[in-house]
Order: C-alpha cells, then sequence, then structure tokens
C-alpha cells in the first residue's frame, strides 16, 4: 500500500483542485482517497492550498497549478484510492 504520509510537494507546484462526484461510482476512488489518505497528506504538507469540489454529475479530475499559472490535470475516473495517490505523486513532479 502506498504511503501519504511520503507525499511531500515540491516548491513549484502551488495548489490542487480535486472535483469528483458525490455518488457515482467513477468517482468511488476519490472518495476512498479522501477518506483514508486526505488527512496523511494534509500532515505532510500543512500549509500547501488542496481543494476539494464535489459536484453532481461530474467527472473526478484533478487539477495542479505551478509557477506562472502553468495547469495541468489527470482523470480520475474509476481509479482505487492507491491510483488516485500515484496521480497526486505524478502531477507533484511536474513542474
Amino acid at each position: 500500500m502506498a504511503s501519504a504520509k511520503a507525499l511531500r510537494f515540491g516548491q513549484s507546484l502551488k495548489e490542487l483542485r480535486i472535483h469528483l462526484c458525490q455518488k457515482s461510482t467513477a468517482s468511488q476512488g476519490v472518495r476512498e482517497f479522501i477518506e483514508n489518505y486526505y488527512v496523511g497528506v494534509k500532515q505532510s504538507n500543512p500549509k500547501f492550498p488542496i481543494l476539494i469540489r464535489e459536484c453532481s454529475g461530474v467527472q473526478p479530475k484533478v487539477y495542479a497549478r505551478y509557477e506562472f499559472g502553468k495547469e495541468h490535470s489527470l482523470p480520475l475516473s474509476n481509479m482505487t484510492k492507491d491510483q488516485v495517490l500515484d496521480a497526486l505523486k505524478t502531477l507533484s513532479q511536474r513542474s
């Protein structure tokens, strides 16, 4: 199992936004990620802004904002909680 405590965000990453649906099966892994890993990620990055946006019927996706307003996103549909954590790791290593 992946460790949420090991996830530290670099200096170039400025913000994460996670969009998910409260009920859809496509967002199930994102909801489980929030329940199981969010606290560990937040404890590792206490001042880092992680925004969680719930909207009925939306496809789950994570957006990463970097220096100079640059953004990248990854779809999170039908992922497990560990795959969602891996997606965040991937975005944290980009610049």
